[in-house]
């Protein structure tokens, strides 16, 4: 009700009322609802927090890395100190040629031979103890790496202070080489450059504590060696009268030495004595490659 004692009217005749007696009454109409678009997020913000949390991710795998680096820097050096570690040293002392053939084929020639070789191994160190696997021993010329052979050493326990003599044995059958290089390099007479090569796997172990075994390459070079000579031909046997002497014929043991033939037996092939200090690499392989 109005201040006046009066009823308000409802709402489409107030409406009425407002627009005058004379005109039509109008009908209320809500307002249509228009849902609005999400405001846009902007992109700066984003960008630099995705930014900033990833140089906070670099920054702390470098620190990580700094961190191990340093462990590791720290226990390399006390170990050092400890145990004082020293690579152990071969030593070539011989080696002999027994055999070494290279045939006569122009396009495809093969070699066949055979040779001694005698190392000695030292363990300079007074804690540590070395554990080879087995070696494979190969041998090639030096001047173009034509293969002469291989062979194999079974593996030992290294003890400190410990010096082993190890012989091996280097063969080759039928082993094609190149026919250029292999009638370069080897020489049927004279001495000619080799090389030798041991490789294997070597951990090391000290008190009750073993390592991981990583390969070794032992290289020895500047040995020189001679191909044996050539066996001298039979001998002819003496005629007597003029008639060559047949089995039958053959004079008695009793006979004089101016009526048998004399034999004669080859000699041994002389072997080479070296004292060549090789090389001891250690060789990792990450992946595909060895270095």
């Amino acid at each position: 009700m109005s201040s006046n004692g009066k009823p308000n009217p409802p709402p489409a005749a107030a409406a009425a009322a407002g627009n005058g007696a004379g005109g039509p009454p109008k009908m209320y109409q809500r307002p249509i609802y228009r849902p609005q678009a999400p405001a846009k997020r902007r992109r700066g913000g984003g960008g630099r927090s995705c930014r900033f949390s990833c140089c906070c991710c670099f920054f702390y795998a470098i620190l990580v890395l700094l961190l191990l680096a340093f462990v590791a820097a720290v226990a390399g050096g006390a170990f050092y100190l400890l145990y004082r570690p020293h690579r152990p040293a071969f030593t070539l002392s011989v080696a002999r040629i027994n055999k070494l053939s290279l045939s006569s084929s122009a396009t495809a020639p093969t070699l066949t031979g055979s040779i001694d070789v005698t190392l000695t191994a030292k363990n300079p160190n007074k804690k540590l103890v070395y554990l080879y696997d087995d070696f494979t021993v190969t041998a090639a010329t030096a001047a173009n790496a034509v293969p002469l052979g291989e062979g194999s050493v079974p593996g030992f326990v290294h003890d400190a202070g410990n010096i082993t003599v190890i012989k091996a044995t280097i063969s080759a059958s039928a082993l094609g080489v190149d026919p250029t290089t292999a009638s370069t390099d080897i020489k049927k007479s004279g001495e000619f450059p080799i090389t030798l090569d041991l490789e294997t796997k070597a951990g090391v172990k000290v008190g009750g504590l073993k390592t991981k075994k990583i390969g070794v390459l032992v290289h020895c070079e500047g040995i020189k060696v001679a191909a044996p000579a050539p066996p001298p031909p039979p001998p002819a046997k003496k005629k007597k009268g003029g008639v060559k002497l047949s089995v039958a014929d053959a004079p008695s043991p009793a006979a004089s030495v101016d009526d048998t033939a004399a034999t004669t037996t080859p000699s041994p092939p002389a072997a080479t004595t070296v004292a060549r200090v090789c090389q001891v690499r250690i060789r990792v392989k990450i992946w595909k490659w060895t270095f």
